[in-house]
């Protein structure tokens, strides 16, 4: 049952390399400006640990190291365009009560979505692919759009701490524990299997 063999073993090496996962990300993340590159190194060990291969620490920061310069250019210039939707949303909750303002919210929050699903491929793209910047945002752009049932399961799934936030009340903090614990990278290594998922038709 304790064996390294075991599936005990298995299941416990599995937790104990999400927590360590985990732990990377909130620290590389930390800066702001390097969430782009930590994510990819999430997404990538993460991907890697839904096949049960990989070396977390030397696997995470390779991959940090690589993909910096691509995945930070990325994350800046998504994250200037998410500025967008979210001050439009600001100013369109300060108009009067109509359709016209309902119409528009609707059609920001499709673009906030639309900009992190874009950033979720991206990412996830960038720690499995070669290529540039443009070709990967717009492959990832197309790709959510050509799996769009997958990707709304990726958006739900990454926006789960926060929708559990709003409804939870004053049990919420847990959430806030979960999280600072292992959830970014249970969260990453659920939406892996999708991503191995999809990514195996462009291989």
């Amino acid at each position: 049952m304790f064996g390294i063999d075991s599936k005990l073993y298995e299941f416990l090496s599995k937790i104990a390399d999400l927590i360590i996962v985990n732990l990377l990300f909130i620290i590389c993340s930390l800066p702001i400006v390097t969430i782009g590159a930590s994510t990819t190194a999430l997404y990538g060990v993460t991907k890697m640990a839904s096949n049960s291969e990989g070396y977390i620490f030397r696997s995470y920061f390779k991959l940090f190291k690589e993909n910096f310069k691509q995945s930070t250019i990325m994350w800046i210039i998504l994250l200037v365009l998410s500025l967008i939707p979210t001050a439009d949303l600001y100013i369109i909750n300060y108009m009067p009560k109509g359709l016209l303002p309902t119409v528009l919210r609707g059609f920001m929050l499709a673009a906030a979505l639309a900009i992190l699903f874009v950033f979720l491929y991206a990412m996830a793209l960038q720690s499995t692919f070669e290529n540039t910047v443009k070709n990967t945002l717009k492959n990832a752009f197309l790709m959510g759009i050509g799996h769009f049932p997958w990707t709304l399961l990726i958006v739900d799934i990454t926006l789960l701490p926060i929708i559990l936030l709003v409804t939870l009340g004053s049990a919420a903090s847990s959430v806030i524990y979960v999280m600072s614990f292992v959830g970014f990278s249970v969260l990453a290594y659920l939406n892996s299997f999708i991503f191995n998922r999809i990514f195996k038709k462009y291989m």
